[in-house]
Parts: C-alpha cells; structure tokens; sequence
C-alpha cells in the first residue's frame, strides 16, 4: 500500500519542529523536505546560522532513525547554499511558491551541484564527513 503521507500536510512550524526533535516521519524526508527545511532556516535564521543548525540537527535526526550512515556534511551544505541562492532571487514568501518558481531545484539538483565541483561529490567518501570547496564555481 502506498504511503500517502507528504511534508506539505504539516505547517512550517511543525515541520521544523517535529524534524528537530527526531519525531518526523522518516518517510517523508524526501529530497523535496530537505530543501523545505533549508528554505525554512534559511527565512527564519539566515544562511549561516542555517547551515550550521541544520548540519547538527540532520546528524541527530539520522542517529534518531537509524540512518547515521546516510548524512553527508559536503551535500548538506551545498545544498543549503544552493537554496539560499535561490532564496535571494525569490519574489515567493512561501515554500510551495518557491520551488514552483525554482523546480529545478527539484528536477535538476544534481546538475547544480555539478556546475560547483568538476568530481562526484556523492560518491566521495570524504565528501561526506568535510566539506569540500568547490573547484569549478565558488558559492557567494
């Protein structure tokens, strides 16, 4: 039976909350929720306290689910300062509108990323436990 669970039924509040107390449903913390809760921290915080909140926070959410191996420090933040770049171009004042008008973030984030690094960052093991600076395009 298919799961009809979906991040978009819970608030901005809850969704925050519950991800940062560990409650959230893993199954909904798909690729679309990740950049909802980087788009959540980013308007609420701004994009420094962001990337370091939700760093801390991912790596306490996937001990708490059981997935410890599946944080990747470089993609968090890279992910985080891709959607901030949208973010300061957006006209949107909420997430829904937001990633209408930015799908790519949706449809062709690995293509992103691979403006910024010239490597496979995803297979890189040591992508996943240091950031690492992006060789081909800089973040602002």
């Amino acid at each position: 039976m298919k799961n009809n669970l979906h991040h978009t039924q819970l608030t901005d509040t809850d969704f925050a909350e519950q991800f940062k107390n560990g409650s959230l449903n893993p199954e909904i913390f798909n690729h679309e929720a990740h950049l909802r809760l980087a788009w959540i921290y980013i308007s609420t915080f701004g994009l420094k306290q962001a990337e370091h909140q939700i760093q801390d926070q991912l790596q306490k959410f996937v001990e708490i689910i059981g997935a410890k191996d599946k944080y990747h420090k470089t993609l968090t933040i890279v992910a985080i300062k891709i959607v901030n770049h949208f973010f300061q171009k957006s006209k949107s004042d909420n997430f829904t509108d937001f990633i209408d008008e930015y799908s790519q973030l949706k449809t062709d984030f690995k293509e992103l990323i691979n403006t910024h690094y010239s490597f496979d960052i995803f297979g890189s093991e040591k992508a996943k436990t240091e950031f690492l600076k992006p060789d081909l395009l800089l973040f602002e």
